[in-house]
């Protein structure tokens, strides 16, 4: 308390402190400050008790950089399989920008009643970020071009983050998902996580170009896709499943057909040709802009040219 007084009384800048009742809320706050999850929101830097995290692979969405944090009341189990099931009072922050420029930072809060899904716009005039309910809609110029970025409103969130029992979830924190470089030591030691499985499940990071390309295109297609063309998940009734797991080719897309695919087929017959991209509905839904076609169908709106050229390079190299 002395410190803390001292550090006051010399002018300098007050440490936050995570508002728990905020997360709890049943109506949340109207600006991303009001929780306390950053010392210095401007620069990203954490509040004490909150840590930083990456994925080993990550979801594309228009080239945004994004900055990770997950804020816990307990330790969460370190689960070989599934979403760690982080704690009521748990919140995830994500927050998308363009270099300098903050766009908008995503809260996943646990409830009593279960996850919600927030995003705040941020407010380059101010530098602070508001609560948006109604989603919104942002033409930003970046180093790759004009972006039709798309704000998610409260309840399209749930698209994407939505479990088998139907109830909103988390997506990225999967052991195999934080499982880079010496993360996993360093979650543990923040209290984040639990005690760590001997053999803990590593998903490759698709960048990294000494990897076989196998290895990379899943990957990619796990963490793209693989959270809606599951078993269980909104895209379960395509049959087509994308997650790391699956080793049926069939269910992988070789040689099967679509289901009710509609205009999303492109008049293409199956989901993956070996050997043949151009004729594979997957390349083609992952290169199309068309929203009646286009995979995923939300966050995005421009082609990832990297994954593109991944997936081409990975089908291409099948054998059929």
């Amino acid at each position: 308390m002395k410190a803390l007084a001292l550090i006051l009384l010399l002018g300098g800048p007050a440490l936050a402190e995570v508002n728990s009742a905020a997360i709890l809320a049943q109506r949340p706050p109207k600006t991303l400050a009001e929780f306390g999850f950053f010392d210095d929101a401007e620069a990203q830097i954490p509040a004490a008790g909150v840590v930083g995290y990456a994925l080993a692979s990550a979801l594309f969405s228009d080239y945004a950089d994004k900055d990770r944090f997950i804020y816990t009341p307990a330790p969460a189990p370190s689960a070989a399989e599934g979403v760690l099931a982080f704690p009521v009072g748990a919140a995830i922050v994500k927050t998308f920008r363009y270099g300098a420029r903050k766009v908008e930072t995503r809260v996943l809060l646990h409830q009593e009643g279960g996850w919600k899904g927030f995003s705040y716009v941020w407010d380059e005039s101010s530098g602070a970020a508001h609560l948006a309910l109604a989603g919104a809609d942002l033409d930003l110029q970046t180093d790759h071009g004009l972006v039709n970025y798309h704000v998610p409103n409260a309840n399209q969130c749930k698209a994407c983050h939505i479990g088998p029992d139907k109830a909103m979830a988390p997506i990225g924190p999967k052991l195999r998902n934080l499982n880079t470089g010496d993360q996993l030591a360093r979650l543990l030691g923040a209290g984040v996580i639990g005690p760590v499985p001997a053999a803990a499940p590593a998903l490759p990071d698709y960048r990294d170009e000494t990897l076989p390309i196998d290895q990379r295109a899943r990957a990619y297609l796990d963490i793209n896709c693989g959270h809606c063309h599951a078993p269980g998940h909104p895209g379960d009734t395509s049959g087509l499943y994308l997650t790391w797991e699956e080793a049926d080719p069939l269910r992988l897309g070789i040689h099967k057909r679509p289901v009710a695919a509609g205009k999303g087929s492109g008049q293409l017959e199956f989901d993956v040709v070996p050997g043949d991209p151009e004729s594979s509905i997957l390349l083609y839904r992952l290169t199309s802009t068309d929203p009646g076609a286009m995979m995923p169908e939300i966050g995005r709106s421009m082609v990832h040219l990297e994954g593109a050229d991944l997936i081409r390079a990975w089908i291409k190299g099948l054998e059929g």
